[in-house]
């Protein structure tokens, strides 16, 4: 997810000043915006190589870590805002890594491919899998291992009692607070402890 628009949609939630972990933080785009244009300061986590030499070149601080071992490593509370900007369904662990998000940051923002997006019910309609410009892949290369909605996260939310701040959906840069389950691609939403 690195159009700036959408870029800006999740930057908006992030309070200037704050301390931001970003998991899996890709290219490190998000985080350098945040550090310019926000006043944040913080780390980025990423796993692949290319990525990490990418933050190195932006002046990203960036931690090489797994995360699907964990943030133990971080105590409670240790960041304002921690980030899972499309992260969450590519972990194997995804309910235990939104209760680790919920413990080191004071504050969390996830945002990932809504599955109940109206092109994927489409697809699945005519009998296939949903490829889409948010879903590149076809379901035998994808590295998403996990499906889910907008309505879905709501649900583990309360589950693990989580209190939503903000939900709203995005689509093609732009914000979609009707319908979000419906009409956007992307489920954004940002929450606390409960």
């Amino acid at each position: 997810m690195s159009d700036r628009a959408t870029m800006d949609s999740i930057a908006r939630l992030v309070p200037e000043g704050s301390r931001v972990l970003d998991l899996g933080c890709g290219d490190g785009a998000l985080m350098d915006l945040l550090r310019r244009e926000r006043g944040c300061t913080g780390y980025g986590v990423e796993i692949d190589d290319a990525n990490l030499l990418a933050c190195a070149r932006r002046g990203v601080d960036v931690l090489q870590l797994n995360l699907d071992e964990g943030l133990s490593m971080f105590t409670n509370g240790s960041f304002d805002v921690v980030l899972q900007i499309d992260t969450l369904q590519n972990l194997r662990n995804a309910e235990t890594m939104l209760r680790e998000t919920a413990r080191v940051g004071k504050m969390g923002i996830v945002a990932f491919p809504n599955f109940a997006h109206w092109p994927n019910r489409l697809a699945i309609l005519r009998g296939r899998m949903p490829v889409t410009k948010r879903l590149p892949y076809q379901w035998y290369d994808t590295p998403n291992i996990r499906v889910g909605t907008f309505k879905d996260f709501e649900v583990l939310a309360t589950r693990n009692r989580l209190a939503i701040l903000d939900a709203f959906g995005l689509q093609e840069g732009e914000e979609v607070r009707v319908l979000p389950n419906l009409r956007a691609g992307t489920a954004v939403f940002k929450f606390e402890r409960g």
